[in-house]
C-alpha cells in the first residue's frame, strides 16, 4: 500500500512539474516601447564644473579685522561676572547633577 501512495506522489508531481514548464515556455513576455520610459526618467546632464577657491590678495589684512573681531579673554570674562548673582557664580554642571540626584521628598497623602 506504501508502494502505491508514493507512485501517486511521483505522477502528481511529475504532472504539475510538467504543467509548470509547459505554462513557462508558453509565456511571451510583453514587449516594451521604445520610448516607454519618457516621462519617468529624467535626462541626464552633468553639473558645471565648481570654480577654484580664488585666495585672498591682502591675507595680513584679513587676519587683522579677523583678530580685531574675535572677543578676548578679558572680554568674556567681563561677561560671565556681570550677568549673574552671588550664588550663581561657582555653580555648574556638577551643582545641577546632584541637585538631580537628590532624594525627591513626595507630599503625603491624608486618608
Amino acid at each position: 500500500s506504501s508502494d502505491v501512495a508514493s507512485n501517486i506522489i511521483v505522477v502528481l508531481s511529475d504532472l504539475i512539474q510538467d504543467l509548470y514548464i509547459k505554462e513557462l515556455k508558453a509565456y511571451k513576455a510583453p514587449v516594451a516601447a521604445k520610448d516607454a520610459h519618457v516621462g519617468s526618467v529624467k535626462i541626464f546632464s552633468a553639473p558645471a564644473v565648481p570654480k577654484a577657491p580664488i585666495l585672498p590678495v591682502d591675507l595680513a589684512a584679513e587676519l587683522a579685522a579677523y583678530d580685531a573681531a574675535e572677543p578676548t579673554k578679558a572680554e568674556v570674562e567681563a561677561v560671565k561676572t556681570t550677568g549673574l548673582s552671588g550664588e550663581e557664580v561657582g555653580r555648574g554642571a556638577d551643582a545641577f547633577l546632584s541637585f538631580l540626584e537628590a532624594d525627591v521628598k513626595h507630599a503625603e497623602a491624608h486618608h
